[in-house]
């Protein structure tokens, strides 16, 4: 399994990061612009609001692989804080709290802080320009 599934690792990180980028937007869509939902928004001036703004911008940046990891590090922190504000007072544990969206979402894009965007990525472009301007210059 690991020599077939393994060759589309590098993609299937590219999936992973694109669906949870695009699925984290959602949520501050919804926040933001009462979309997909109820039309419902929060105050843009208030922590519901910076939530919103991170969740969105930080997950389309996710999903695009623009700045990924520090996007990435940011929305982790920001789900960290999600579960310890919101969630642990309810108890310890995310399945009885409800936090287990929190918890999955900060470990996911913690990992994504130190992986970076790799391919199919804005960054991953960037990269790969920079790498091949540098071969250019030291031929």
């Amino acid at each position: 399994m690991d020599r077939f599934i393994g060759n589309y690792s590098p993609h299937l990180f590219a999936v992973l990061r694109i669906v949870a980028g695009l699925m984290f937007a959602m949520h501050g869509s919804q926040k933001l612009f009462g979309w997909p939902g109820d039309g419902n928004t929060v105050e843009l001036v208030s922590m519901m609001g910076l939530a919103g703004i991170i969740e969105f911008f930080g997950g389309l940046m996710i999903a695009f692989g623009l700045f990924a990891s520090w996007a990435a590090f940011i929305a982790s922190g920001q789900m960290a804080a999600a579960f310890f504000m919101a969630h642990a007072p309810q108890g310890w544990n995310p399945v009885m709290n409800e936090g287990e969206k929190a918890v999955l979402y900060c470990f996911l894009f913690l990992y994504i802080a130190a992986h970076g965007a790799g391919i199919w990525s804005i960054d991953g472009a960037r990269n790969k320009g920079k790498r091949q301007e540098t071969a250019a210059h030291h031929r």
